[in-house]
């Protein structure tokens, strides 16, 4: 072939049409198209060997543009691998995307590249560290295999998620090129599993299921990781990630299916007070209580059924079908009916899986039985598939509408699909006895019609219905036997033929004559009629022999020597059986009891009756028959394995943290803090101090024990509502124990914590209402609080005994809310802030697994600006207000502080104000303690603690009093959710390189005059975002940076302020705002927020 032709097949033409666009009027360019005048392949090598990186880019576009529209490119391959080491970035992302393609074709060549592959394996870049890494996977080879190996290690460990990701691609890529490498591939994967990155997480999945898919194991302690990462996964690493999980859980959780289960619907507080409704249990029967872990997983996959990807709809469809307890299997209902208005292969697939599921369960669909009506437009499998699960959805109420519709199918032009109908008409006729007779009369009625299809059909079907009731029906069989002549189509013509010779004696006369037509064209039947023929003969012979000895034996004969050897062998089995003779034997005394035999009335099943083995939404369910790499489900285990596997220790920085607090300053001489009043009653009880407060816990001990048994069970069952709380049990028991070492010196400094001004006997009061209410606090708030209130309450003692401080400083140390304690309305009325002795404390508390280059430091600036939780029309009265104080959350690390003003604005005190039902259901919200009473006109602030998971979405919770409920949800800014670190500038510079590309994202602003200084800019950036500012040594570039609270990504700002010194503009400037961080949507979310602050006004 000649180098023009070559071209000509490679798409040549492409590249003529476009050089001759550019050079020749239009007419020219179409006529160039059918020339023989065309570029040749030496043009692009000659573009590709320039030493201009202008044509090299252009001539790599035109080629990976000839590779998308499915041209063959190889004989590029040499010019295009020589620029495999070019510096051009773009030029080298497209060459990378030439090789992945090629790679595999050509290994002699790109094996020359693997040491130019390897060190780009080292490059600043992300993308082209992940696109050498991909090109080296594509070159299938086994001398590579360990430069391979070590490449995929060292991506693992890659900063990046993206370079992460294409490591888990490439683990595949190796073990199907050596599976002998499995045992380090699989380190390999347990170190991915572990990662926190979305990116990566589906990923690695993938690369599981293919390596090692019976390694559970690895899962144990990532399964919660991964349940609480599946909503932020990409849509494709969702679906794996669900097809996974539903096989892990069939192994771990026991069978929610179990007679007496006890569950909700649509009810998460039902489940966790599964333990009272035990205690109230009258035959003391245990009840299926389902595991945390699994309900973990059914809750969190759950808002899934809204995506817009129709496969992870079916994942999640799929796991709760085969998973959840049978009264919340409907959940998914909507959301597969939903995907009917999808594309026609779309339907098919669900079409599938809904007639699977509506055979077990026809109450899930049945609301829904509308959408399943057939439209003219839909295709013949689809109508089927719509017909199957009417039928299979019909019942006694809706029969009478199910029979009108499908009137109307029958009269469809589309003649598969209204023989479809027929039979679904019988099913329907079999399975709903109070129809059978009417249906039948239906099917008579269509034995008229013009259609010679719908005809035969029916006389199938009525031949089966008619064995259900054949005494009923005689006249029904001798309007079928005048039909035999003008039917022609073999099934129907063959069940005629059955239904006289198995009811030839209730027919008579009539059962000869359809002999004698049939002995007529016997040797133009087809074989089928031809079998049922000879039955009738030996029928007729054995009960009517004076009539129909002759038509048998020409029968016989005729069959004899027929040419179908099936034909032959029946009428020498019936001859023999029938003719009694020397060699028939004794088989002839027992002719009638075979041929004659009542025989059982059929059982129309549908056709998607044994799919159900396969699970819901695989290929195998789909083909109805086992595909290569299908996994079967397990069944569930009688006793669920132990469950603490899945514990990951978690160590919280707040029990390393309070004790430093408490230890920071020695405590001063109690006489200093008492007044004279005081001073002369604390003599007296000085020894007995010890005792008094222990035997004030313990009373309020009592009262709340034996006033809240109920609130003490729903509290200790919601300890286990969200994962992240289920994770920390073991640390939780760690903090307990500590808890209990501390408890006394905590009791001794109880009473400290009234004001100074106010003598013993209000004290006492105080301190045991503060006490009743922390006791009466959930589980989950104490074990993080308790050793942190007891050293904040030290703390205040030193800042109050300080001469220097007074009265209104000893007032806003309760404002802290450290401890959460309740104070008397008297002094609450004023709503304050952080004292500076406070403030400077608190800088000094460090957070654990932080960095050294990137300290986390106190904010420099603190908002002042509050937002409204609840109105004191919509609260009756209760008024609170929410704003974010930018401090370290005492509560946990990736949790965000936010301080509440409770406000009473009607005339009668509340009583029992505190947190109630939370949403969404995995939110981790630490609540206030129970405010027991708050005056009218008076307030308090509290604070709570809420990991938003980096998100802005609302944290929903009901805010409670004693007589109402209110929903109120807390909307943080984006601002809100990082958290100040310090860096210098060679570390910012130095971070900000590794944070490029994909985790860049920019903005050009005009500025307003007033916002150019340096001082405005920061001011104005750290109103928005809660950031720390990075020195530099360039007075027009402004750094920032941070890192989000929960997952402690690091977030960089970067303002670059350039002056404008057009008049038009009005003065000001305009600047280049950048954000770097791996979490785009906050990275987009902040950029906006951004512009809004610093735009020209």
């Amino acid at each position: 072939m000649s180098t023009t032709a070559l071209y000509n097949d490679q798409g040549g033409a492409e590249a003529a049409v476009e050089a001759a666009q550019e050079s020749a009027p239009a007419t020219r360019a179409a006529f160039g198209l059918f020339s023989a005048d065309f570029k040749k392949n030496e043009d692009l090598k000659e573009m590709l060997e320039s030493n201009k990186e202008s044509l090299k880019l252009e001539a790599m576009k035109r080629v990976v543009g000839l590779i998308a529209k499915g041209k063959n490119a190889s004989e590029l391959f040499p010019a295009v691998v020589k620029n495999v080491a070019s510096k051009n970035i773009e030029l080298k992302k497209l060459v990378y995307v030439y090789l992945v393609r090629y790679a595999e074709e050509q290994q002699d060549l790109a094996l020359l590249s693997i040491s130019t592959f390897q060190r780009a394996l080292k490059d600043p870049n992300q993308l082209i560290r992940a696109s050498a890494l991909r090109v080296l996977s594509s070159i299938r080879v086994t001398i590579i295999v360990p430069i391979m190996m070590l490449a995929i290690k060292e991506a693992a460990a890659d900063l990046s998620p993206y370079v992460r990701k294409t490591s888990a691609h490439a683990i595949q890529k190796l073990y199907s090129l050596d599976p002998e490498q499995k045992e380090p591939l699989i380190e390999v994967i347990e170190k991915l599993l572990k990662d926190k990155s979305t990116l990566v997480a589906g990923s690695v999945v993938m690369a599981f299921e293919e390596v090692c898919p019976d390694r559970i194991d690895l899962i144990h302690k990532n399964y919660r990781k991964l349940c609480n990462l599946l909503v932020d996964v990409e849509e494709w690493g969702q679906v794996v990630i669900i097809s996974m999980l539903t096989r892990y859980a069939r192994t771990q959780f026991t069978s929610p299916w179990k007679g007496g289960a006890v569950f909700e619907e649509d009810n998460d507080k039902s489940f966790y007070d599964s333990d009272s409704e035990k205690k109230k249990d009258p035959a003391g029967a245990k009840p299926y209580v389902m595991d945390p872990d699994h309900r973990l997983l059914l809750r969190n996959t759950k808002p899934l059924l809204q995506s817009r990807n129709t496969a992870v709809v079916m994942a999640v469809a799929q796991l709760y079908w085969h998973l959840a307890p049978k009264q919340e299997v409907n959940v998914v209902t909507k959301s597969l009916v939903r995907l009917l208005r999808s594309h026609r292969e779309v339907q098919y697939v669900v079409l599938q899986n809904i007639a699977t599921m509506s055979i077990q369960r026809k109450g899930m669909f049945e609301p829904f039985m509308k959408s399943f009506y057939v439209r003219s437009t839909d295709t013949t499998h689809i109508k089927t598939l719509k017909l199957e699960i009417l039928t299979n959805l019909a019942n006694e109420a809706n029969i009478s509408t199910i029979l009108r519709e499908f009137q109307t199918y029958v009269k469809s032009q589309d003649k598969a699909f209204a023989a479809a109908t027929i039979q679904a008409i019988g099913r329907c006729a079999t399975n709903i006895a109070e129809v059978t007779d009417t249906c039948l009369n239906g099917l008579v009625l269509l034995l008229s019609n013009r259609d010679e299809g719908v005809v035969a059909e029916s006389v199938v079907v009525i031949r089966k219905l008619l064995l259900t009731q054949p005494t009923q029906h005689s006249e029904i069989i001798k309007h079928m036997a005048t039909l035999f002549d003008k039917i022609t189509v073999p099934m129907a013509r063959a069940s005629i033929l059955w239904l006289m010779g198995e009811y030839c004696e209730r027919v008579p006369k009539i059962a000869p004559d359809v002999l004698r037509k049939i002995a007529k064209t016997f040797t133009g039947e087809e074989d089928i009629v031809k079998l049922q023929a000879v039955n009738l003969a030996a029928k007729l012979y054995l009960t009517n022999s004076k009539q129909t000895t002759l038509l048998t034996q020409y029968i016989l004969n005729l069959g004899k020597y027929d040419q179908n050897y099936d034909i032959r062998d029946r009428t020498r089995f019936i001859r023999q059986l029938i003719v009694p003779s020397d060699k028939s034997g004794a088989l002839n005394k027992y002719a009638r009891r075979i041929l004659l035999a009542s025989k059982p009335a059929p059982v129309l099943q549908s056709p998607f009756k044994d799919r159900d083995r396969f699970q819901l939404g695989t290929l195998s369910h789909s083909l109805n028959s086992k595909a290569a790499g299908y996994q079967e489900l397990s069944e569930w285990p009688a006793v669920a394995p132990d469950q603490s596997v899945r514990n990951v220790e978690v160590i919280e920085p707040v029990n390393e943290r309070a004790p430093l607090v408490g230890k920071a300053k020695p405590p001063e001489p109690d006489d200093k803090f008492y007044s004279d009043e005081d001073r002369d009653k604390k003599d007296d009880a000085s020894d007995s101090s010890d005792d008094d407060s222990r035997a004030s816990s313990s009373s309020s001990n009592e009262e709340s024990g034996s006033g809240s048994d109920e609130e003490s069970d729903e509290r200790s069952t919601d300890s286990g509502k969200s994962s992240g709380e289920s994770e920390r049990s073991s640390s939780e028991s760690e903090s307990e124990q500590k808890k209990k070492t501390k408890k006394a010196p905590a009791e001794k400094r109880e009473p400290n914590t009234a004001d100074s001004d106010s003598d013993n006997g209000d004290a006492e009061p105080t301190a045991e209402g503060s006490s009743s209410s922390s006791e009466s606090s959930s589980s989950e708030t104490d074990s993080y609080s308790e050793s942190a209130c007891a050293a904040e309450r030290q703390r205040k003692n030193d800042v109050e005994s300080k001469p220097k401080v007074d009265n209104g400083a000893e007032k806003e140390v309760s404002l802290l809310d450290l401890d959460d304690f309740f104070v008397p309305p008297a002094s609450t009325t004023k709503s304050s802030v952080l004292s500076p002795s406070l403030l400077s404390d608190l800088e000094g508390l460090s957070l654990s697994g932080v960095s050294a280059a990137t300290q986390v430091t106190s904010p420099s600036f603190e908002p002042v600006k509050s937002y409204e939780l609840l109105h004191h029309m919509s609260g009756k009265g209760l008024s609170a207000k929410y704003r974010f104080p930018r401090q370290p959350c005492l509560y946990g690390p990736s949790m965000v502080a936010v301080q509440v003003t409770l406000t009473n604005c009607c005339e009668r005190p509340l009583e029992e104000i505190h947190v109630g039902e939370r949403s969404p259901a995995g939110l981790k919200i630490l609540c206030f303690n129970t405010i027991e009473r708050l005056d009218p006109e008076a307030s308090v602030t509290v604070s709570m603690g809420v990991d938003f998971n980096d998100s802005t979405q609302a944290a929903n919770f009901q805010l409670c009093t004693k007589e109402d409920r209110f929903s109120v949800s807390i909307q943080p800014a984006v601002g809100e959710l990082l958290t100040p670190c310090s860096l210098s500038e060679t570390d910012f510079c130095k971070q900000q390189s590794k944070l490029r590309g994909m985790n860049e994202t920019s903005a050009t602003i005009a500025m307003a005059t007033a916002h150019v200084s340096s001082q405005a800019v920061a001011r104005r950036v750290l109103s928005v975002a809660n950031v720390g500012s990075v020195a530099s040594s360039e007075t027009r570039l402004h750094r920032f940076a941070g890192r989000t609270v929960s997952s402690q990504v690091l977030v960089l700002l970067l303002v670059d302020v350039k002056d404008d010194d057009d008049d038009d503009a009005g003065g000001g400037g305009s600047g280049l705002l950048t954000v770097h961080t791996e979490k785009s949507v906050v990275a987009s979310m902040l950029l906006r927020d951004l512009k809004r602050a610093l735009v020209r006004a």
